[in-house]
């Protein structure tokens, strides 16, 4: 016994031994959590939000959240893009349009904006900003899960997550908005909604997805293996081609309005229209700068390409129909100024001021030359030019991004630089195509379920105002 109990003894110590060593190496195995940062550290974080790049990494961030004056400058380019909506396009398109219809295209703004809206929350973000596929996103983010007022990095370094969802939100309201234009005062308002619904999952959320998304299949930025790799700062392809060679589409299929050709249809209220146009000009800007994601050197030259381009477009215009009409117009200074816009839109932080200025300069030619002509030519009733404007310029700027994008103004466009403008041209012609196809379907299988996409020939002699909504927009 008296030999046993120090082997025993000597046995019991090396087993405590062994439990202690293997509990040292399962902790040293368990990732420590970051450290607190080094006074380095701290400053290199400071100096990451100054210039609006990436933190840190595998540092405790004493900013884990959203950086103050990016995310601020993200909140007001959101609200500035609204503004593009409600008020900006409903009274530019609202002064275009007879007196008995103007209150119709106010209806149609709104109605758009709570039904996109609803359809952003419930699927919409996630089909366009899910990992998904290259074509369209999945379902993670449905009702908004996972975003998170917080957290950053669904969108850039420093804006909010919750931002980002909101930002996209606003091009997603106007987007279909603009396609009114063509078929204002003779679509009635159920087919108008019906339709929107079904475009914004067959066409909007596809190419907000294709052309933005980290998995896109013509998100050249982003996506590493994307099959057409272009590029779109602020929605060239995405918001304007798609609305307007879709606005082309449904006012062929719609038909002309009742005495199109035969009787004078002039805009009720020049005056709405020019204050429309400078609401849009001014929302513009967060339209455009706030593409870049942050207030930094991309976005002052993002607004200063965007004043540039629409300030040239409109000057032009108007001079191309003193020249050919013998009078400068306010509608075509207003036009020209919205044809600036959205030309310059997908190059806005890519291009030089000088380049911004030739594209605009071409911005109040070719646009105009389709509004004036081209309707009439072809015969089809685009009644407040969106196609002219927004899908002929829409095209005009993606193509122009290929020719004068410059590594110098943004770096994301060196390793993009070599075989851009063929990107360019795939990009447009996918877009042309896949816009067309889907709204030609979709607009015969509204017009099926609902039994005709236009209002009796008597609800369409009266205004659509007093028949759709019960109310007149001016008394006496």
């Amino acid at each position: 016994m008296k030999n046993a109990l120090p082997k025993t003894l000597r046995l019991l110590a090396l087993i405590g031994l062994g439990w202690l060593t293997a509990l040292t190496c399962t902790a040293e195995a368990v990732p420590s959590t970051p450290s607190e940062p080094t006074v380095e550290q701290r400053l290199a974080d400071l100096e990451a939000y100054v210039n609006n790049t990436a933190r840190t990494p595998d540092v405790a961030s004493k900013i884990p959240g959203p950086g103050p004056g990016h995310n601020a400058w993200q909140m007001t380019s959101t609200a500035l893009v609204l503004f593009m909506t409600m008020p900006g396009l409903a009274l530019f398109y609202g002064g275009l349009v007879r007196r008995k219809n103007v209150l119709s295209v106010l209806a149609q703004c709104l109605g758009i904006a709570g039904l996109v809206t609803i359809l952003w929350w419930a699927v919409g973000y996630s089909l366009s900003f899910g990992a998904g596929n290259a074509f369209i996103g999945d379902f993670t983010y449905a009702l908004f899960k996972g975003v998170n007022p917080g957290a950053v990095g669904a969108g850039y370094y420093w804006i909010s997550d919750s931002m980002w969802a909101m930002f996209q939100l606003t091009f997603a309201i106007i987007t279909p908005a603009l396609i009114i234009g063509a078929i204002a005062e003779r679509m009635k308002f159920l087919a108008v909604l019906g339709f929107v619904a079904i475009w914004m999952f067959v066409v909007y959320f596809p190419f907000a997805h294709m052309v933005w998304s980290g998995t896109g299949f013509m998100c050249g930025p982003l996506n590493p293996a994307a099959a057409i790799k272009a590029i779109d700062f602020a929605g060239g392809t995405v918001v304007h081609m798609t609305s307007g060679w879709s606005a082309l589409v449904l006012c062929i299929i719609l038909g002309p309005r009742l005495g199109f050709g035969k009787e004078p249809m002039p805009p009720h209220s020049l005056v709405l229209c020019m204050v429309g146009t400078g609401m849009l000009w001014v929302g513009w800007y967060g339209f455009n700068a706030g593409s870049a994601l942050g207030a930094d050197a991309i976005a002052a030259n993002a607004f200063t390409t965007t004043t540039l381009a629409a300030a040239v477009a409109g000057f032009v215009w108007a001079l191309v129909e003193w020249v050919t009409r013998g009078k400068p117009s306010v509608l075509g200074f207003c036009s020209g100024i919205v044809a600036g816009l959205v030309v310059i839109t997908p190059a806005a932080g890519f291009v030089t001021a000088t380049s911004a200025v030739i594209m605009g300069a071409l911005a109040g030619i070719v646009p105009f030359f389709a509004v004036a002509y081209l309707k009439r030519i072809f015969g089809y009733d685009d009644a407040l030019d969106t196609f002219g404007v927004h899908g002929v310029g829409g095209t005009l700027g993606a193509i122009l991004t290929g020719v004068f994008a410059d590594p110098a103004v943004n770096s994301v466009v060196g390793p993009l630089k070599e075989g851009l403008l063929v990107a360019q041209l795939k990009a447009v012609g996918l877009t042309i195509a896949w816009s067309v196809v889907a709204t030609a379907i979709i607009a015969f299988v509204v017009k099926a379920i609902l039994g005709g996409l236009r209002p009796s020939t008597e609800v369409e002699s009266q205004g659509l105002d007093i028949a759709e909504h019960g109310e007149e927009g001016y008394i006496g």
